[in-house]
Protein backbone atom coordinates (compact mmCIF):
# COMPACT_ATOMS: atom_id res chain seq x y z
CA UNK A 1 0.00 0.00 0.00
CA UNK A 2 1.09 3.25 -0.85
CA UNK A 3 -0.43 6.65 -0.77
CA UNK A 4 1.08 10.07 -1.34
CA UNK A 5 0.04 13.20 0.07
CA UNK A 6 1.88 16.39 -1.46
CA UNK A 7 0.92 19.44 1.34
CA UNK A 8 1.19 22.82 0.15
CA UNK A 9 4.91 22.66 -1.72
CA UNK A 10 5.99 25.60 -2.52
CA UNK A 11 9.34 26.24 -4.21
CA UNK A 12 11.43 29.61 -4.95
CA UNK A 13 14.58 29.41 -7.13
CA UNK A 14 15.42 33.23 -7.14
CA UNK A 15 13.15 36.00 -6.27
CA UNK A 16 13.17 37.89 -9.09
CA UNK A 17 11.81 34.78 -10.87
CA UNK A 18 8.63 34.31 -8.78
CA UNK A 19 7.58 30.46 -7.14
CA UNK A 20 8.43 28.24 -9.48
CA UNK A 21 5.65 26.13 -7.34
CA UNK A 22 3.18 27.65 -5.28
CA UNK A 23 0.95 25.92 -2.79
CA UNK A 24 0.88 22.71 -4.12
CA UNK A 25 -1.53 19.70 -2.96
CA UNK A 26 -2.49 16.59 -4.35
CA UNK A 27 -3.09 13.44 -3.08
CA UNK A 28 -2.02 9.91 -4.79
CA UNK A 29 -4.15 7.16 -3.72
CA UNK A 30 -2.74 3.56 -3.27
CA UNK A 31 -2.10 1.80 -6.92
CA UNK A 32 -3.08 4.78 -8.81
CA UNK A 33 -0.88 7.05 -11.70
CA UNK A 34 -0.93 10.39 -11.06
CA UNK A 35 0.36 12.60 -13.97
CA UNK A 36 1.89 15.82 -13.78
CA UNK A 37 1.00 17.84 -16.94
CA UNK A 38 2.04 21.37 -18.33
CA UNK A 39 4.45 23.46 -20.81
CA UNK A 40 8.25 23.50 -20.27
CA UNK A 41 8.75 25.65 -17.17
CA UNK A 42 5.55 25.14 -15.03
CA UNK A 43 7.28 23.17 -12.67
CA UNK A 44 6.31 19.83 -12.95
CA UNK A 45 9.95 18.08 -12.73
CA UNK A 46 10.73 20.59 -10.10
CA UNK A 47 8.10 19.24 -8.04
CA UNK A 48 9.21 15.15 -8.95
CA UNK A 49 12.52 15.87 -7.73
CA UNK A 50 11.33 17.32 -4.23
CA UNK A 51 9.25 13.94 -4.34
CA UNK A 52 12.36 12.10 -4.77
CA UNK A 53 14.36 14.06 -2.48
CA UNK A 54 16.59 15.46 -4.88
CA UNK A 55 15.82 19.01 -3.94
CA UNK A 56 14.16 20.43 -1.02
CA UNK A 57 10.73 22.21 -1.08
CA UNK A 58 10.66 25.87 0.89
CA UNK A 59 7.50 25.00 2.58
CA UNK A 60 4.95 22.18 2.33
CA UNK A 61 4.96 18.38 3.39
CA UNK A 62 4.99 15.00 1.77
CA UNK A 63 3.31 12.52 3.59
CA UNK A 64 3.79 8.50 2.58
CA UNK A 65 1.20 6.52 3.97
CA UNK A 66 0.82 9.13 6.86
CA UNK A 67 4.44 8.95 7.71
CA UNK A 68 6.36 12.55 6.81
CA UNK A 69 9.27 11.75 4.50
CA UNK A 70 9.86 16.02 3.66
CA UNK A 71 13.32 16.06 4.47
CA UNK A 72 14.36 12.08 4.45
CA UNK A 73 16.95 11.54 2.03
CA UNK A 74 16.42 9.86 -1.19
CA UNK A 75 17.50 6.49 -0.61
CA UNK A 76 15.20 6.37 2.49
CA UNK A 77 12.07 7.37 -0.07
CA UNK A 78 11.88 3.64 -2.26
CA UNK A 79 10.79 6.15 -4.54
CA UNK A 80 13.30 5.55 -8.20
CA UNK A 81 13.04 7.61 -10.58
CA UNK A 82 13.18 6.84 -14.09
CA UNK A 83 14.66 9.53 -16.07
CA UNK A 84 14.40 10.84 -19.86
CA UNK A 85 18.07 9.91 -20.94
CA UNK A 86 17.55 6.59 -18.87
CA UNK A 87 20.94 7.13 -17.33
CA UNK A 88 22.62 3.45 -17.68
CA UNK A 89 25.79 2.51 -17.10
CA UNK A 90 26.91 1.59 -20.25
CA UNK A 91 29.89 -0.39 -19.47
CA UNK A 92 27.85 -2.95 -17.62
CA UNK A 93 25.45 -5.24 -19.13
CA UNK A 94 22.03 -5.33 -18.93
CA UNK A 95 21.72 -7.69 -14.98
CA UNK A 96 24.23 -5.42 -13.20
CA UNK A 97 22.43 -2.23 -14.22
CA UNK A 98 19.46 -3.79 -12.49
CA UNK A 99 21.45 -5.69 -9.47
CA UNK A 100 23.59 -2.59 -9.24
CA UNK A 101 21.16 -0.75 -6.72
CA UNK A 102 19.96 -4.19 -5.21
CA UNK A 103 23.56 -5.05 -3.98
CA UNK A 104 23.23 -1.39 -2.17
CA UNK A 105 20.50 -3.44 0.13
CA UNK A 106 20.91 -6.21 2.59
CA UNK A 107 19.74 -9.16 -0.13
CA UNK A 108 21.70 -12.19 -1.03
CA UNK A 109 23.07 -12.81 -4.06
CA UNK A 110 20.78 -15.30 -4.72
CA UNK A 111 17.55 -13.17 -3.86
CA UNK A 112 19.30 -10.38 -6.27
CA UNK A 113 19.53 -12.52 -8.99
CA UNK A 114 15.88 -13.89 -8.49
CA UNK A 115 14.23 -10.43 -8.30
CA UNK A 116 16.53 -9.25 -11.25
CA UNK A 117 15.30 -12.35 -13.52
CA UNK A 118 11.46 -11.45 -12.49
CA UNK A 119 11.96 -7.83 -13.22
CA UNK A 120 13.39 -8.70 -16.45
CA UNK A 121 10.76 -10.73 -17.70
CA UNK A 122 7.87 -8.26 -16.72
CA UNK A 123 8.75 -5.74 -18.77
CA UNK A 124 9.61 -8.80 -21.41
CA UNK A 125 13.25 -8.22 -21.56
CA UNK A 126 14.60 -11.46 -20.09
CA UNK A 127 16.60 -12.24 -23.72
CA UNK A 128 18.61 -9.52 -23.50
CA UNK A 129 20.08 -10.01 -19.92
CA UNK A 130 23.78 -10.46 -20.74
CA UNK A 131 23.33 -7.63 -23.66
CA UNK A 132 25.74 -4.29 -22.96
CA UNK A 133 23.66 -1.57 -22.74
CA UNK A 134 25.07 0.16 -25.90
CA UNK A 135 23.89 -2.54 -28.11
CA UNK A 136 20.15 -1.58 -26.98
CA UNK A 137 17.48 0.38 -28.96
CA UNK A 138 16.19 3.34 -27.47
CA UNK A 139 12.98 1.54 -26.71
CA UNK A 140 15.26 -1.36 -25.22
CA UNK A 141 16.92 0.72 -23.03
CA UNK A 142 14.23 2.56 -21.47
CA UNK A 143 12.61 -0.51 -20.75
CA UNK A 144 15.96 -1.41 -18.76
CA UNK A 145 15.69 1.88 -17.01
CA UNK A 146 12.14 0.90 -15.78
CA UNK A 147 13.25 -2.92 -14.54
CA UNK A 148 15.78 -1.34 -12.82
CA UNK A 149 13.51 1.16 -10.95
CA UNK A 150 10.67 -1.75 -10.49
CA UNK A 151 13.32 -4.42 -9.13
CA UNK A 152 13.61 -2.04 -5.91
CA UNK A 153 10.12 -2.84 -5.26
CA UNK A 154 9.60 1.10 -5.21
CA UNK A 155 6.40 2.50 -2.33
CA UNK A 156 6.02 5.04 -5.11
CA UNK A 157 7.66 5.05 -9.02
CA UNK A 158 8.63 8.19 -10.46
CA UNK A 159 8.78 8.82 -13.92
CA UNK A 160 10.18 12.30 -15.87
CA UNK A 161 9.29 12.22 -19.20
CA UNK A 162 10.12 8.89 -19.67
CA UNK A 163 9.22 8.07 -23.10
CA UNK A 164 10.25 11.74 -25.06
CA UNK A 165 13.30 10.32 -26.74
CA UNK A 166 11.55 7.49 -28.41
CA UNK A 167 9.58 8.17 -32.03
CA UNK A 168 5.88 8.18 -32.14
CA UNK A 169 5.25 4.21 -32.55
CA UNK A 170 7.52 3.02 -30.11
CA UNK A 171 5.77 6.04 -27.39
CA UNK A 172 2.43 4.31 -27.93
CA UNK A 173 3.80 0.54 -27.13
CA UNK A 174 5.30 1.98 -24.21
CA UNK A 175 2.59 3.66 -23.19
CA UNK A 176 0.59 0.27 -22.96
CA UNK A 177 3.60 -1.65 -21.04
CA UNK A 178 4.12 0.85 -18.92
CA UNK A 179 0.40 1.03 -17.70
CA UNK A 180 0.13 -2.74 -17.78
CA UNK A 181 2.93 -2.89 -15.30
CA UNK A 182 1.90 -0.61 -13.16
CA UNK A 183 -1.62 -2.45 -13.05
CA UNK A 184 -0.03 -5.73 -12.66
CA UNK A 185 2.14 -4.81 -9.71
CA UNK A 186 -0.95 -2.39 -8.26
CA UNK A 187 2.49 0.61 -8.19
CA UNK A 188 1.51 3.74 -7.12
CA UNK A 189 3.34 6.32 -9.78
CA UNK A 190 3.79 10.05 -10.32
CA UNK A 191 4.67 10.62 -14.22
CA UNK A 192 5.52 13.94 -15.59
CA UNK A 193 5.00 15.08 -19.39
CA UNK A 194 4.37 17.71 -21.59
CA UNK A 195 2.54 15.25 -23.77
CA UNK A 196 -1.58 15.57 -23.10
CA UNK A 197 -2.13 12.37 -25.26
CA UNK A 198 0.34 10.62 -22.93
CA UNK A 199 -1.20 11.76 -20.07
CA UNK A 200 -5.12 10.93 -21.26
CA UNK A 201 -4.51 7.72 -22.33
CA UNK A 202 -2.67 6.57 -19.11
CA UNK A 203 -3.58 8.16 -15.93
CA UNK A 204 -5.75 7.86 -13.19
CA UNK A 205 -5.31 11.37 -12.43
CA UNK A 206 -4.02 14.24 -14.47
CA UNK A 207 -2.82 17.37 -12.33
CA UNK A 208 -2.38 20.35 -14.66
CA UNK A 209 0.47 23.14 -13.78
CA UNK A 210 0.38 26.49 -15.04
CA UNK A 211 3.48 28.83 -14.18
CA UNK A 212 3.82 27.01 -10.71
CA UNK A 213 -0.02 26.86 -9.93
CA UNK A 214 -2.03 23.66 -9.87
CA UNK A 215 -5.03 24.95 -12.51
CA UNK A 216 -7.07 21.03 -12.26
CA UNK A 217 -6.70 17.94 -11.42
CA UNK A 218 -9.05 15.12 -11.64
CA UNK A 219 -9.55 12.05 -14.07
CA UNK A 220 -8.62 11.83 -17.63
CA UNK A 221 -12.38 12.71 -18.91
CA UNK A 222 -13.38 15.24 -16.22
CA UNK A 223 -10.46 17.25 -16.63
CA UNK A 224 -10.93 16.98 -20.76
CA UNK A 225 -14.76 17.23 -20.83
CA UNK A 226 -14.84 19.97 -18.01
CA UNK A 227 -12.07 22.04 -17.81
CA UNK A 228 -11.57 24.69 -15.24
CA UNK A 229 -10.36 27.87 -16.85
CA UNK A 230 -9.27 28.51 -20.54
CA UNK A 231 -5.18 27.49 -19.95
CA UNK A 232 -6.42 23.95 -19.39
CA UNK A 233 -9.12 23.86 -22.10
CA UNK A 234 -6.67 24.81 -24.44
CA UNK A 235 -3.38 22.88 -23.42
CA UNK A 236 -5.25 19.60 -23.19
CA UNK A 237 -6.54 20.05 -27.32
CA UNK A 238 -8.14 21.59 -29.80
CA UNK A 239 -11.57 24.00 -28.37
CA UNK A 240 -14.05 26.52 -29.78
CA UNK A 241 -14.01 29.41 -27.16
CA UNK A 242 -17.36 31.98 -27.56
CA UNK A 243 -17.82 35.09 -25.49
CA UNK A 244 -21.62 35.12 -24.12
CA UNK A 245 -23.43 36.86 -21.40
CA UNK A 246 -25.89 34.87 -19.49
CA UNK A 247 -29.82 35.75 -19.96
CA UNK A 248 -31.72 33.35 -17.42
CA UNK A 249 -32.82 29.38 -16.69
CA UNK A 250 -35.23 28.19 -18.88
CA UNK A 251 -37.08 24.75 -17.87
CA UNK A 252 -34.12 22.14 -17.80
CA UNK A 253 -31.56 24.96 -19.87
CA UNK A 254 -29.46 28.19 -19.04
CA UNK A 255 -29.54 30.38 -22.00
CA UNK A 256 -26.39 32.11 -23.02
CA UNK A 257 -26.82 35.16 -25.88
CA UNK A 258 -23.90 35.06 -28.65
CA UNK A 259 -22.76 37.07 -31.36
CA UNK A 260 -24.00 33.92 -33.36
CA UNK A 261 -27.18 33.67 -31.58
CA UNK A 262 -28.61 31.91 -28.16
CA UNK A 263 -27.19 28.86 -27.07
CA UNK A 264 -28.47 26.33 -24.38
CA UNK A 265 -26.09 24.62 -21.98
CA UNK A 266 -27.04 22.93 -18.75
CA UNK A 267 -28.21 24.71 -15.98
CA UNK A 268 -26.01 26.52 -13.42
CA UNK A 269 -25.76 29.34 -10.51
CA UNK A 270 -25.08 32.26 -13.34
CA UNK A 271 -25.46 35.95 -12.70
CA UNK A 272 -28.16 37.35 -15.36
CA UNK A 273 -26.29 39.74 -17.50
CA UNK A 274 -22.86 38.54 -16.63
CA UNK A 275 -19.77 37.76 -19.06
CA UNK A 276 -18.87 34.20 -19.56
CA UNK A 277 -17.18 31.83 -21.94
CA UNK A 278 -18.77 28.99 -23.51
CA UNK A 279 -15.99 26.06 -24.24
CA UNK A 280 -16.33 23.32 -26.47
CA UNK A 281 -14.54 20.65 -28.27
CA UNK A 282 -14.46 20.22 -31.88
CA UNK A 283 -15.26 16.32 -31.96
CA UNK A 284 -18.28 17.95 -29.76
CA UNK A 285 -20.29 19.25 -33.12
CA UNK A 286 -22.65 16.74 -34.87
CA UNK A 287 -23.05 17.76 -38.70
CA UNK A 288 -26.20 17.25 -40.56
CA UNK A 289 -28.04 17.54 -37.53
CA UNK A 290 -32.50 17.71 -37.33
CA UNK A 291 -33.03 20.70 -37.43
CA UNK A 292 -34.96 21.38 -34.07
CA UNK A 293 -31.70 19.97 -32.34
CA UNK A 294 -30.39 22.31 -29.77
CA UNK A 295 -27.89 24.70 -30.35
CA UNK A 296 -28.18 24.23 -34.69
CA UNK A 297 -26.34 26.78 -36.44
CA UNK A 298 -25.42 26.68 -40.24
CA UNK A 299 -22.04 27.62 -41.06
CA UNK A 300 -19.52 28.05 -44.51
CA UNK A 301 -16.26 25.77 -44.54
CA UNK A 302 -13.63 27.98 -44.97
CA UNK A 303 -10.77 24.92 -45.28
CA UNK A 304 -10.26 21.41 -44.51
CA UNK A 305 -8.01 18.82 -43.63
CA UNK A 306 -8.19 15.18 -44.11
CA UNK A 307 -7.31 13.37 -41.81
CA UNK A 308 -8.11 10.20 -42.64
CA UNK A 309 -10.54 8.75 -40.18
CA UNK A 310 -11.61 12.20 -39.72
CA UNK A 311 -11.89 15.77 -41.47
CA UNK A 312 -10.74 18.97 -39.25
CA UNK A 313 -12.94 21.80 -40.49
CA UNK A 314 -12.53 25.66 -40.55
CA UNK A 315 -16.19 26.97 -40.53
CA UNK A 316 -17.44 30.25 -40.32
CA UNK A 317 -20.45 31.74 -38.57
CA UNK A 318 -22.26 34.37 -38.84
CA UNK A 319 -21.64 36.95 -36.42
CA UNK A 320 -19.02 35.25 -34.91
CA UNK A 321 -15.72 37.01 -35.10
CA UNK A 322 -13.65 33.99 -34.83
CA UNK A 323 -13.66 30.55 -36.74
CA UNK A 324 -14.98 27.77 -35.25
CA UNK A 325 -13.29 24.39 -35.19
CA UNK A 326 -15.25 21.11 -36.18
CA UNK A 327 -13.75 17.45 -36.60
CA UNK A 328 -15.78 15.57 -38.01
CA UNK A 329 -15.57 11.82 -38.35
CA UNK A 330 -16.70 9.38 -40.61
CA UNK A 331 -17.16 12.69 -42.84
CA UNK A 332 -19.30 13.16 -45.95
CA UNK A 333 -17.07 14.78 -48.81
CA UNK A 334 -17.23 18.33 -48.29
CA UNK A 335 -15.56 21.41 -50.47
CA UNK A 336 -14.80 24.99 -49.02
CA UNK A 337 -17.28 27.37 -49.28
CA UNK A 338 -20.10 25.10 -48.68
CA UNK A 339 -22.62 25.24 -46.52
CA UNK A 340 -22.34 22.80 -42.80
CA UNK A 341 -25.21 22.61 -40.36
CA UNK A 342 -23.89 21.29 -36.98
CA UNK A 343 -25.20 21.26 -33.22
CA UNK A 344 -23.56 20.63 -29.83
CA UNK A 345 -25.25 19.25 -27.46
CA UNK A 346 -25.95 21.33 -24.43
CA UNK A 347 -24.15 18.81 -22.16
CA UNK A 348 -20.87 18.92 -23.99
CA UNK A 349 -20.05 23.02 -22.87
CA UNK A 350 -18.55 23.91 -20.49
CA UNK A 351 -19.06 27.34 -19.28
CA UNK A 352 -15.71 29.36 -17.87
CA UNK A 353 -15.37 32.41 -16.41
CA UNK A 354 -14.37 34.80 -19.08
CA UNK A 355 -10.66 35.94 -19.38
Amino acid sequence: MAKLEILNISKTYQASEGKVLNDISLTVNDGEMAFLLGPSGCGKSTLLRILAGLISADSGKILLNGKDITHLPPEKRNMPMVFQNYALWPHMDVYENIAFGLKMTDMTRKEIDTRVRETLELVRMEDFIHRKVPSLSGGQQQRIALARALALDPAVLLLDEPLSNLDAKLRDTMRFEIRRICNERHITAVYVTHDRKEALSMADQVAVLEKGNLSQSGSPVSVYNHPANRFCASFLGDVNFLDAVFQNNEGNYAIFHTDSGIWRVLPGDYITGEHYTLAFRPESAKCDTAPDALNTFTSTIERSSFLGESSFRTVLLKGCKDAIYINEYAAAERNDGDQLVFAVPAERISILERA
